[in-house]
C-alpha cells in the first residue's frame, strides 16, 4: 500500500482545514474534493493510527466534541 500524501494533497488539506475553521463550507468541500484518492487513503490511515478521523479533526477545529 502506498502511504504517500502528495504535496498538493497536503496543501489542499491545509486549505480545507483553514476554510472549515472560518466556516467557509464551499471552500472546505472544494479543497477536500481536490485530494487524490491515494492521498486520501494515506490521510485516513495516518489519522486512524492517531486514533481519529477527518470528522474528528473538523469538529475539534470548530471547538465541538466529535
Amino acid at each position: 500500500m502506498n502511504e504517500r500524501i502528495t504535496l498538493m494533497a497536503a496543501g489542499e488539506l491545509r486549505d480545507a482545514l483553514a476554510a472549515h475553521q472560518r466556516g467557509d463550507v464551499p471552500a472546505t468541500l472544494g479543497a477536500l474534493m481536490s485530494i487524490d484518492p491515494e492521498s486520501w487513503q494515506a490521510i485516513e490511515h495516518r489519522l486512524a493510527a492517531l486514533g481519529g478521523s477527518l470528522p474528528d479533526v473538523l469538529a475539534a477545529l470548530r471547538g465541538e466534541t466529535p
